[in-house]
């Protein structure tokens, strides 16, 4: 940034460097101050970090702009020609706003330094000030938002996204499902992802956020566990007082979303009354919080999923069918684990692999016998019932083979231990084993078996059709 000098003189406590960093924060910031020199200045310095620097004189005025924009961060005198800055941000907090605050002040009083703070301020600065001051205080307080946000969401974004998408899969049909991924991915239109409970609609919706390049939080929430009061505040926030035990007001989901993606799962036990007022935010992208009269913008893309058929649900008067036909602008359907067997081998050694690292145990050996007693298997809680299953054998000290019983459902306290050695099963254990080495390529694992693609497809379906 270079120095203006006739700038510089007539605005009192500033002083110019030639450059300042890059600024790590949202797009767009409010200055408020009674002098113009200072109004100005500030507003072309920051104009080379934000995309959108607006000003205002007094309180009233940034009032108005803060009604029809929304806004990152507020830069603010404390004193102001028609009230005090720190009451007026109080009222603000009291509303529902989170917006972050840095309050200036040409009084060297520690107490209004620590009423600033007890405001709700995120840094004080005392005029006069450089300008590579103001520029850390902004930087420290985009951290400490940061940090704000990493917190609420660190137990879901340390979880490790496996593979290519975050979804390990290499049949056909997994294959359409990341090729389609990556083509929405950067797209801002709603997802709607359909597929059976455990088979990776949250790992789906990760995906789709990891790709889209939006720089904000990836946030998720099961829309059926929790009640209807609930829901609500937890998505929109709530201001101060709203009802019992609101002593003070809370940010909400889509806040924390703001630049990213919000995932609503279970879209279909959302109740009647949030899916009327979920509709009026996607079609004017704006939040009121519980209890509030001020609209906040909002940019958060929407991923939903279901295990329901939401047609027949509207049909049934439970899923309103204009929010139904809002959702579903692009569907992405994830296939149940019994329908991509080709998939279980690389899925089991995943799930080893990282199961036997956290729980401390020596990583047990994986057979064909093992595995064709996994393939066999109808899975229906799909992947998160297959990672469940080899939990409960490393835990147990049981091979993976004896947690799965004959009829093709996981056994129950059963031993299982004689295994199968018909040729059949031991071919087309040994078929499944090459294929698991060869990460599900079936081009790959045919030339390794020495067989056509043909003949070993022709096999793979054959054992699906039976069961095995």
């Amino acid at each position: 940034m270079g120095s203006d000098p006739l700038s510089a003189a007539h605005t009192p406590g500033l002083t110019v460097s030639n450059e300042g960093p890059a600024l790590g924060f949202g797009p767009a910031v409010l200055i408020l101050d009674h002098e113009p020199g200072m109004r100005s200045f500030l507003q072309r310095g920051l104009a080379h970090h934000f995309a959108l620097v607006e000003v205002a004189a007094d309180a009233a005025e940034a009032q108005e702009l803060l009604r029809r924009c929304h806004f990152d961060l507020l830069i603010a005198d404390i004193r102001l020609p028609d009230r005090s800055g720190l009451a007026w941000v109080q009222e603000l907090r009291d509303q529902g706003s989170n917006i972050d605050v840095i309050f200036t002040s040409a009084d060297a009083d520690l107490d209004t330094a620590i009423d600033a703070l007890r405001a709700g301020a995120c840094d004080f600065i005392l005029k006069p000030f450089r300008i590579e001051q103001l520029f850390a205080a902004v930087e420290r307080t985009a951290e400490r938002r940061k940090r704000s946000r990493e917190n609420y969401l660190l137990p879901r974004e340390t979880q490790h996204r496996p593979g290519l998408d975050g979804v390990i899969g290499n049949c056909e049909r997994m294959k359409d499902v990341c090729a389609l991924i990556h083509r929405v991915a950067p797209m801002r239109s709603t997802v709607l992802i359909h597929g059976e409970s455990g088979t990776g609609k949250e790992l789906a919706a990760r995906a789709i956020h990891d790709h889209s390049g939006r720089p904000g939080s990836f946030v998720a929430i099961n829309c059926g566990a929790m009640s209807p009061d609930l829901l609500e505040s937890e998505l929109f926030g709530h201001v101060k007082g709203a009802f019992t035990g609101a002593h003070q007001a809370r940010e909400g989901l889509f806040s924390f979303a703001r630049g990213g993606s919000l995932f609503l799962d279970e879209i279909g036990e959302m109740p009647l009354a949030m899916q009327a007022k979920l509709l009026r935010v996607l079609d004017g992208k704006t939040i009121r919080p519980v209890g509030g009269n001020q609209e906040i913008r909002v940019d958060v893309r929407i991923i939903a999923a279901t295990n329901k058929d939401l047609a027949a649900e509207v049909g049934a008067g439970r899923f309103r069918e204009d929010l139904y036909f809002r959702l579903d602008v692009v569907s992405v359907r994830l296939p149940p684990l019994r329908e991509r067997r080709d998939d279980i081998p690389a899925l089991t050694r995943f799930f080893l692999d990282r199961l036997c690292a956290e729980l401390g145990v020596t990583q047990p050996k994986l057979d064909a016998w093992d595995l064709d007693r996994l393939c066999s298997c109808d899975w229906p809680g799909n992947v998160r019932e297959l990672r469940n299953v080899i939990e409960r054998c490393l835990l147990l000290g049981r091979r993976l083979g004896q947690c799965v019983a004959t009829g093709g459902t996981p056994a129950e306290g059963r031993a299982d231990t004689e295994p199968d050695l018909s040729l059949e099963a031991v071919e087309r254990g040994h078929i499944l084993t090459v294929l698991g080495g060869a990460e599900g390529n079936k081009s790959e694992a045919a030339r390794r078996l020495g067989i056509s693609r043909k003949t070993l497809e022709r096999k793979v379906q054959a054992w699906g059709r039976s069961g095995g």
